[in-house]
């Protein structure tokens, strides 16, 4: 090169950007290509550990820079770039170079549903991808589930195992197509097959058959929505008695035909993560699909494979021709097990449930069950938290230690944090089965491998005997002991990025409390890493222990003796066979006692007749919840001494025999929240603090939730709600986390005491 040429390369500048956020395997690459080559700019692209490294030079750089953000892929998400000017090198061209190794700080994105380019190719005659159930691109498509490690390259996936063939390399290859790197490319020449046809799958579902499918995260259970003998039958198969299933229907425009959506709920439902959404039903599916409720949960298809369902079944003639498919959609895990992901473990485990099992040869690497959200005091609400939300994480206030938070026993989430993110796991479910303890254990190990943590500290439950704190205890690492109300505070304070004193509404079914009790209704002052218990439901007895939990009547009987009738509890419940030895135990003194919300929502439940016993946790809550019509308040229906919380009158009110579920159920939810809102504004006046979170399972009850926010509203605070978490347990991992890092940053010395 001459000199004259040296002294332009020295002159020109090249640029290097490092961009974080989810920008792996969603076509930023490519994008970034495309970008380059517009502006006739020089240099590569690369995946590298902190996200991708650009490198571009020429004359338009400051066009590209201005760009990039701005059209970048849909499934981006550009949360930080840097720009460093370096010497210019004169290549001669830009390309994308095989990705960096070293230590991670980015991320892999979520799952997201078929995009519309994809779809026109599924049903198009002349694609080469027409009717194939695993068409994908760089727009859609797995992601988590299908991922071992990072960086998200092809060999680093489920899809390491489908050599391309020419037609699929070429895509792969074509800057100019959108599967340009799209490392799950697959096509019917030579990616993953069905072990059965679509034809059988609607076959049987018409006929009325049960069909288990294996899905993006996980297997899933389908039937004829409408066909009740189908819906009991499948009921009997699982061992499901009551709890609600999910149903599919093809298009959002069909939702009105079985449900009543706001536009806020079509938005959800529409979303790229296709979440499970809880919609007010017009009650014209099958009666068994959600007994006793007054919502049902709607989802859209979500794969290839759920299209190609609803494409034959709609196609097949009579059956549809009166109304519009409906299919019932549930995990198809077993007794509350995880949900199986292993196409042997499918046969073995569903064999006795479905009459027809399809699986496919593309391995599941992650499970994830599907997310359902509802929109709650007018934004959206997180029940379960699962694909096509995980690994996005939550951002906090600041940047934190490497902390791993291993949750609670029912609902079960892990958190892990890096610098100032949190990564909630997917659901996990329940730690009672040893397949639930591999799956947590399983969950906790994926999880570190791929954000690349080594946390130092351990946050756990402060109950002593739970898996989850003896994973903990195990570990050899320092630990922190979070109390179970606080950390549902904490979840909420954490999401918010809360500073300073904030008061904590938490209602639940049950905590360890700090002084070994049974808490589950509690009014916190949180401040740091510590709380204070400002006050707490009136304490009530369980009779028969946790029993009281599963058989709300039990609970009833306790009101009755408060009260001082418990001479009534045999002929008010009669039909149980221990309520006359029940009657003399509440007699004795002693026993446990309870501060929990859930059980006063229990024994409304069983007064009014709605339930008495329940065969899922929160059956006679929901079942309460969907007989409210209008809420009422009972004047002067509670009493507040020294931060305790009684609601004696009410429940004498309820025990009338001149009440009905209806009226009942709208007069015990409205007392019931005006009684929270006036607990909660003393605190305020008395601590001077405003703001107050709102937490635990009790505000999955929309009514409830929407009542105290308003009601906090009109006193002049600022009630705050979970909406990247859920209230429920699945959210405790989050706060256990937060926690534990004020505790380090408050007292680096001393990890091991309760928080």
């Amino acid at each position: 090169m001459s000199a004259s040429g040296d002294a332009i390369i020295r002159d020109r500048t090249r640029l290097r950007v490092r961009v974080g956020g989810a920008v792996q395997g969603v076509g930023f690459r490519p994008y970034v290509y495309g970008l380059a080559t517009r502006y006739g700019l020089t240099g590569f692209v690369a995946n590298d550990p902190d996200g991708v490294i650009i490198e571009i030079e020429g004359d338009r750089t400051s066009e590209f820079m201005t760009a990039l953000p701005l059209e970048s892929p849909p499934l981006a998400r550009i949360e930080h770039m840097s720009v460093q000017e370096i010497g210019a090198l004169g290549a001669k061209d830009f390309s994308i170079r095989a990705s960096e190794s070293g230590r991670v700080s980015t991320r892999i994105a979520a799952d997201t549903t078929t995009c519309q380019q994809c779809l026109d190719e599924l049903f198009d005659p002349n694609s080469r991808y027409y009717l194939y159930p695993f068409i994908n691109c760089s727009h859609c498509g797995p992601r988590y589930t299908v991922a071992e490690r990072l960086p998200y390259d092809r060999r680093n996936t489920a899809m390491r195992e489908f050599a391309m063939c020419a037609a699929c390399a070429s895509e792969y290859a074509d800057p100019a197509s959108r599967r340009f790197h799209a490392e799950a490319i697959a096509c019917p020449a030579c990616g993953p097959r069905l072990s059965h046809g679509v034809n059988d799958i609607a076959a049987a579902i018409a006929s009325g058959q049960i069909v288990g499918i294996k899905g993006v995260g996980g297997y899933q259970l389908l039937c004829d929505a409408r066909n009740q003998h189908a819906v009991q039958r499948l009921r009997r198969n699982k061992q499901r008695d009551q709890k609600p299933f999910a149903v599919m229907i093809r298009l959002a425009e069909q939702v009105s035909e079985i449900a009543e959506a706001s536009v806020d709920e079509l938005a959800l439902l529409e979303s790229v993560a296709r979440p499970i959404v809880l919609l007010r039903s017009r009650n014209n599916l099958a009666p068994a699909v959600a007994p006793g409720l007054s919502r049902v949960g709607v989802m859209l298809p979500m794969a290839p494979l759920h299209h190609l369902i609803f494409h034959r079944l709609c196609s097949a003639g009579a059956w549809l021709g009166r109304e519009g498919a409906v299919i019932v959609s549930t995990s198809a895990n077993p007794g509350g097990e995880p949900l199986p992901i292993d196409n042997a473990e499918a046969l073995r485990r569903l064999g006795d449930i479905a009459d027809l099992i399809v699986s496919h040869d593309r391995d599941i690497l992650t499970r994830a069950d599907d997310s359902v959200l509802a929109v709650v005091a007018g934004q959206r609400q997180f029940i379960r938290r699962a694909r096509g939300y995980v690994p996005e994480p939550i951002r906090l206030a600041r940047s934190v230690p490497p902390v791993l938070a291993v949750g609670g026993a029912l609902k079960s989430t892990v958190t892990v944090t890096r610098g100032s993110e949190a990564f909630v796991s997917q659901h996990i479910g329940d730690l009672d089965t040893a397949e639930g303890i591999r799956f947590f254990d399983e969950t906790i190990w994926h999880l570190m491998s791929i954000l690349d943590v080594d946390p130092v500290v351990i946050a756990h439950d402060l109950h002593p005997d739970m898996a989850a704190t003896r994973f903990a205890e195990a570990s050899g690492r320092a630990l922190v002991a979070v109390q179970h109300h606080h950390a549902h505070a904490a979840a909420v304070i954490a999401e918010h990025g809360l500073a300073g004193p904030t008061l904590g509404l938490v209602l639940d079914g049950y905590g360890y409390g700090s002084d070994g009790g049974n808490w589950g209704g509690e009014l916190l002052l949180c401040e740091g890493a510590s709380f204070r218990r400002m006050g707490h439901l009136a304490p009530v007895p369980m009779p028969g222990g946790d029993r009281a939990a599963r058989e709300p009547w039990r609970m009833a009987s306790a009101i009755f003796q408060l009260l001082g009738r418990g001479n009534e509890i045999r002929r008010r419940f009669a039909a149980q066979p221990h309520a006359e030895r029940l009657s003399l135990l509440l007699n004795q003194a002693g026993g446990a006692t309870t501060t929990s919300a859930g059980r006063l929502f229990d024994a409304a439940a069983a007064l009014l007749g709605v339930a008495t016993l329940q065969s899922y946790e929160g059956e006679a809550a929901m079942k309460l919840e969907a007989r409210v019509r209008r809420t009422a308040v009972l004047k002067a229906g509670w009493m507040i001494d020294s931060g305790v919380l009684s609601f004696r009158p009410l429940f004498a009110r309820l025990i009338a025999d001149n009440i009905g579920a209806t009226e009942g159920a709208g007069l015990f939810h409205g007392t019931f929240a005006a009684a929270c809102v006036d607990w909660v504004a003393r605190a305020a006046r008395t601590t001077g603090v405003g703001s107050v979170v709102l937490s635990g399972g009790c505000f999955l009850n929309a009514v409830l939730a929407d009542e105290i926010q308003r009601g906090c509203i009109a006193a002049g605070l600022t009630p705050l709600l979970p909406r990247q978490a859920p209230p429920n347990d699945g959210g405790l991992s989050l706060g256990q986390a937060w926690i534990a890092a004020l505790h380090i940053a408050e007292a680096p010395s001393a990890l091991e005491g309760p928080a």
